[in-house]
């Protein structure tokens, strides 16, 4: 069984992740008097016009860091056509039409989703298949 994706259509949960936040070096219950100086960032999104938040349901990626209920960040912008350049990417991938988030690999001709769970096997995409990747997944995001 595949893990279903669902779209976020919450549009405040989209632009809360769109947007940069500064980052302060802080100790766990105590400000920093150095807040007002931070200059790094986080960057979630770098192509905002191709990326997209979508809410994981299922365990199979779970070995990579993706678990149920986070939301993944996807980039469309890095898709290539040529699928060898995204060996090795976690991606989300349509399958006959069904959404699956898998790491991809391509070996030759033989194109494979593979899964990081031990309790689920790579599925082999064939020449037959319907299979298209909607974009790359750039990061995992969860409640604590």
């Amino acid at each position: 069984m595949h893990p279903k994706i669902r779209p976020i259509r919450d549009g405040v949960t989209f632009l809360l992740l769109a947007c940069s936040k500064e980052l302060s070096r802080l100790r766990a219950g105590f400000p920093s008097p150095a807040d007002d100086y931070a200059e790094e960032k986080i960057d979630l999104v770098q192509h905002p016009a191709a990326t997209f938040p979508v809410r994981v349901d299922g365990d199979s990626m779970t070995g990579a860091g993706i678990y149920p209920g986070d939301i993944a960040i996807v980039d469309r912008s890095l898709v290539d056509s040529d699928l060898k350049a995204m060996h090795n990417k976690i991606v989300l991938a349509v399958l006959d039409g069904e959404f699956t988030i898998k790491r991809l690999s391509v070996k030759g001709k033989t194109i494979l989703l593979v899964p990081e769970h031990d309790r689920y096997e790579p599925i082999i995409v064939s020449e037959a298949s319907d299979f298209t990747v909607w974009g790359v997944v750039k990061h995992s995001i969860r409640h604590l």
